[in-house]
């Protein structure tokens, strides 16, 4: 996986104060847990250690995937992008063909998606369908539900 994730400089932002909340207050605590469980005897059947080592190692997994994914992110200068088609970091505004309805989507990097906030994964079936395409255009896009149709209204950043 060394593929590069473009990001926002408040993602890699959030992304660092994860990785520092989980390696300064959540690893100490399972270390201390790991600990407590120790001293209360045979290791063999005590379900509090085993349970504490559990919880290590999905921390560790945690930790280095984070690791990996900032070691990989790219910040994107928000000021050189071209609104002039659909692209990472711009946002869209579509107009659904069959029914009319007008939605408004950012399109970010995986680690920054919410779709509750409009923030599209630029990995999603319907972003793919986008990047490229420009104001006026029509695209079909399949999902797993159906086909969407979509006119594009407007790019801005």
């Amino acid at each position: 996986m060394s593929d590069i994730s473009y990001i926002t400089e408040e993602g890699l932002k959030k992304l660092k104060e994860e990785l520092d909340y989980l390696t300064t207050v959540e690893r100490p605590g399972i270390s201390k847990q790991i600990a407590e469980a120790r001293d209360k005897g045979d290791l063999s059947e005590n379900a509090e250690y085993s349970a504490a080592k559990d919880a290590q190692g999905l921390l560790e997994i945690k930790i280095a995937k984070l690791n990996n994914l900032i070691s990989r992110s790219r910040i994107i200068d928000e000021s050189k992008i071209d609104v002039s088609t659909v692209q990472i970091l711009t946002k869209v505004k579509l107009k659904n063909i069959k029914n009319n309805q007008v939605m408004e989507y950012m399109l970010v990097s995986e680690s920054e998606s919410d779709l509750k906030s409009g923030k599209l994964s630029v990995g999603t079936p319907i972003a793919k369908g986008l990047i490229g395409k420009k104001v006026g255009d029509h695209v079909e896009i399949q999902v797993p539900s159906g086909t969407l149709n979509f006119e594009i209204i407007n790019i801005s950043k």
